[in-house]
């Protein structure tokens, strides 16, 4: 919904190189609208997959995110415990303000140093991406937008149950765990989509 409100935003996802279901109700709609083998791909399920095979593969981890030094601290910490052969050679946490030139010019200089290869942005939507648009052809490495996946790694966020999640209603169980974050976001966003949906669905299924 925030790509269909906002065009800049919109070309910012479009000219992504992977744009990935995070949730349930969202592979459900490209089912529906004729991709089949299409899954839901959490990102913090992407992100204990890659650390998983960099020891293997010989990359270098970055995290940049996380919503404070703390929880930032304990990722580390948890992924080093999970993945032994694991490197990571970049970790920092990011004020909630915008950067000044001279900060920005230093952080990527930072993380180019530490020769990551995958970074992972934890910063939440949209905010992720177009800090990664921004940043595209300034660092050298793969950048993959994981949202909360910090705070569920590190433990300050708890996952929905498996039933949970498989019915759907992931959404929710957030909701009741953080709903003076949400509830608007929510509240605006899960109707429309509903709404745009169908129309696109509708009109899928008469025009074939």
């Amino acid at each position: 919904m925030e790509a269909y409100d906002s065009s800049d935003f919109r070309t910012i996802v479009n000219e992504a190189d992977w744009v990935i279901p995070d949730g349930r109700p969202l592979s459900w709609a490209q089912r529906r609208l004729g991709h089949s083998d299409a899954e839901q791909v959490r990102g913090q399920d992407i992100m204990n997959a890659l650390c998983e095979s960099s020891g293997r593969q010989g990359w270098n981890i970055g995290l940049y995110g996380g919503s404070s030094d703390k929880v930032l601290t304990q990722v580390v910490k948890q992924l080093r415990e999970t993945y032994p052969d694991i490197s990571i050679t970049f970790a920092w946490s990011p004020p909630f303000r915008e950067l000044s030139e001279v900060e920005d010019e230093v952080l990527v200089s930072r993380i180019n140093l530490a020769q990551v290869n995958v970074l992972f942005v934890g910063i939440g939507c949209p905010k992720q991406e177009r800090w990664m648009a921004k940043h595209k052809d300034r660092l050298n490495c793969v950048m993959l937008g994981v949202g909360a996946a910090f705070d569920f790694v590190a433990g300050s966020k708890r996952h929905a149950p498996r039933w949970v999640q498989k019915l759907g209603l992931e959404w929710l169980f957030r909701l009741c765990s953080e709903p003076k974050r949400l509830w608007k976001r929510y509240l605006k966003q899960n109707p429309r989509f509903i709404y745009h949906f169908c129309r696109q669905w509708l009109f899928n299924k008469s025009y074939n």
